[in-house]
């Protein structure tokens, strides 16, 4: 009976309910007693909430980590934020692989769901890249860090756990940390910064163009000329000038504001770290409760586009912008296909991309709405929160802890969205692509 109902569902179905069971036990394992400090209160609903944010990698909390987890529990947040961040199947079909299990047809299609790809083929091998790429990345980030916070630490175990705790967190741009004030402590230290900036953009800028960049650097030592593809060309220019436009627009927005009193390399160095961060990290060297409601909202658009597809973070992603602008830009120009790097992006790209665009829009404007008449913040406040979520950043100007449990309830569906994606989402109300054999007469409307 069990398995006649999973075969009725569809992959995006299935991812959905797997990253439901993921929350669960996930929630289970944060409310044992070895996770907690025994002084400390720790509801249910709070264990729950963590357990979303963790899985989601998100990093809103309503409680701080660093009071309320012992060591072992921030081994096991730790151990949370790697199926979050990785991803339920790749993770998954690592330990099959271990255990010697056949990966069949209904596994691979899972691992396009859960990664957001578009064939079959070169699944297996796609996640084994994946996460030898990404354990590599968070090991060299660890040692780096554990070996530097060794100026802040009195011996080599807390130097180490909290070079750990941060690549984990950075990688996987949660946002979680046991400082208890996020990078505040290293505000002036721009070499934690930097290699943390390294971390989360290797985490957010999308798993197949660091897999790419990988195969360019063997690929020189070959005698094929190696070509990236649309998707890391695309991805990669939409990532990095969404970071410089909002590293030049918060030094330009906070120029006569926070940062009218500071030297040359901290304005630059607040104003990259927070337009990274807005990617989908959610850590931060300052109290952003010092910005300006301009700047704030420009964060919360950042966060709402939130980091590349097929990566840790959620959001709209940046494919979705960039297809949009240049749908935007061809039809200005009377064009009706959009031609790119001497390609041209397929109908069904355009059409996804619109759907994720007006899906989220949406939803967030209905979640700020609903949030205003139940919740008692300001309209800024709130956008920003609903943003920090949906985008899975993490960010937050301080009203976590202090909502409604209908809000939490709501900020967790958000979070719960923004990692398994609208696409996802969408396809969960269907079990399969629908092919239509039949055409009524076309007509056209008037628009605009």
């Amino acid at each position: 009976m069990f398995k006649k109902i999973l075969a009725r569902l569809s992959p995006a179905q299935l991812i959905i309910g797997y990253y439901f069971i993921a929350v669960s036990i996930s929630t289970g394992l944060l409310s044992l007693p070895i996770a907690i400090r025994p002084e400390v209160e720790y509801s249910f609903s709070d264990a729950l909430f963590t357990a979303v944010s963790a899985v989601s990698v998100t990093g809103l909390s309503v409680v701080n980590v660093s009071e309320v987890l012992t060591v072992p529990g921030y081994f096991i947040l730790m151990f949370v934020l790697q199926f979050g961040g990785i991803g339920i199947m790749t993770l998954g079909t690592f330990f099959w692989l271990i255990v010697g299990k056949k990966i069949g047809l209904k596994e691979r299609q899972l691992i396009m769901a859960d990664q957001n790809q578009m064939q079959l083929s070169g699944a297996v091998k796609l996640l084994k890249q994946i996460i030898e790429i990404f354990l590599v990345i968070e090991f060299i980030g660890a040692l780096i860090l554990g070996i530097w916070f060794l100026k802040y630490e009195p011996d080599l175990g807390s130097a180490m756990l909290d070079g750990l705790f941060m690549s984990i967190s950075a990688t996987t741009n949660a946002g979680f940390d046991i400082t208890g004030i996020s990078m505040v402590p290293y505000q002036h230290d721009y070499f934690v910064q930097t290699v943390v900036m390294i971390l989360l953009i290797s985490g957010a800028i999308g798993f197949p163009v660091l897999i790419e960049l990988r195969e360019f650097f063997t690929s020189r030592k070959r005698t094929f000329k190696f070509r990236f593809s649309l998707f890391t060309k695309l991805t990669s220019i939409t990532f990095f000038g969404l970071v410089v436009a909002g590293t030049l627009f918060i030094l330009l927005m906070e120029w006569n504001g926070f940062l009218q009193d500071k030297s040359w390399h901290e304005y630059l160095f607040y104003s990259l770290f927070m337009s990274t961060t807005t990617r989908s990290a959610g850590l931060t060297t300052m109290d952003i409760t010092a910005f300006s409601e301009p700047t704030l909202l420009l964060l919360s658009l950042l966060m709402f586009i939130g980091a590349s597809p097929s990566s840790v973070g959620g959001g709209i992603r940046t494919t979705t912008v960039a297809i949009l602008l240049l749908f935007v830009w061809n039809f200005a120009r009377g064009r009706r296909s959009i031609k790119v790097f001497e390609r041209e992006i397929h109908p069904d790209d355009i059409f996804k991309a619109m759907a994720v665009f007006i899906v989220g829009l949406l939803l967030s404007i209905s979640s700020i709405f609903i949030l205003m008449i139940t919740e008692d913040f300001t309209l800024t406040a709130i956008v920003f929160e609903v943003c920090s979520a949906f985008g899975t950043v993490g960010l937050s100007l301080g009203i976590t802890p202090e909502l409604s449990e209908f809000g939490k309830g709501l900020l967790m569906i958000l979070m719960f969205i923004g990692r398994v994606g609208i696409t996802s989402l969408l396809f969960s109300v269907g079990r399969k692509e629908v092919t239509e054999n039949y055409h009524y007469p076309k007509e056209r409307v008037i628009t605009g």
